[in-house]
């Protein structure tokens, strides 16, 4: 094997587009669907400072959400479920062909937000960090 090496910087950030570039090249050629599309959503106070902000992207019939953050003075508001149900809207059928979407949460961040809001555990990954779970959640959209 060839020398492996840390990459840290700018390096990092360009193997990091490399290495997806390449991930989404083979999932293409394996399963047909090229319908992989960014999907960014910002909420911005009069300022412009950032209150909360989504990222993910509609794949093959489902829509995963990737990051979901609202500023902690912006929690329980309803900026979240608003943020969400918007990227929902853009991820149903009628616009990008997807029937569901998936997300993960740690324990210690928001399950019983998603819950609230129609999703449902699907899988977890025990110990992701160390004393807490990652949990997989998904929901149908109607």
């Amino acid at each position: 094997m060839s020398e492996v090496t840390v990459i840290a910087g700018k390096a990092a950030q360009d193997l990091r587009d490399r290495l997806n570039h390449e991930i989404n090249a083979f999932n293409i050629a394996v399963t047909g669907y090229r319908d992989v599309r960014h999907l960014t959503l910002a909420v911005r106070a009069d300022d412009g400072d950032l209150l909360a902000g989504l990222n993910g992207w509609p794949w093959g019939g489902c829509g995963y959400i990737e990051l979901s953050w609202v500023r902690d003075d912006q929690r329980g508001s309803g900026l979240g479920a608003g943020l969400l149900a918007e990227a929902e809207a853009e991820a149903e059928i009628r616009r990008r062909g997807c029937d569901r979407v998936a997300l993960s949460t740690h324990s210690f961040q928001a399950p019983g937000f998603y819950a609230r809001l129609g999703y449902t555990e699907c899988g977890r990954t025990p110990g992701y960090p160390r004393g807490h779970d990652d949990i997989h959640l998904v929901k149908q959209l109607p």
